[in-house]
């Protein structure tokens, strides 16, 4: 069982780790530090775009317009910690922690 929690959070960690890559990418676009037109940028705009907009797009579509400001991968990120917390706190056996 504690391979299964191990994997899982390494997983969410990964995946928090592209939500923030994405948004900064998407930051650096919008401010015109990096071109889009840049064959490589691209593609890992395109990755990045493909990765997380799944996640992303039901919450977007919960969320108001917010006048461009996009908080949607924030509310990801709090909502996998969440659930990484949560199955840490009922998976682990109570005999774990009143066992010392």
């Amino acid at each position: 069982m504690n391979a299964l929690i191990w994997l899982f959070d390494t997983v969410v960690q990964l995946f928090i780790y592209v939500l923030i890559a994405s948004a900064v990418l998407s930051w650096l676009v919008a401010f015109n530090v990096v071109n889009v037109r840049n064959p490589i940028v691209a593609q890992i705009g395109e990755v990045l775009y493909r990765i997380t907009e799944p996640a992303l797009r039901p919450i977007r579509n919960l969320l108001p317009n917010l006048g461009g400001v996009d908080i949607s991968p924030i509310i990801l990120i709090l909502l996998l910690l969440f659930i990484s917390r949560l199955l840490h706190e009922y998976a682990v056996p109570a005999t774990y922690i009143y066992a010392r």
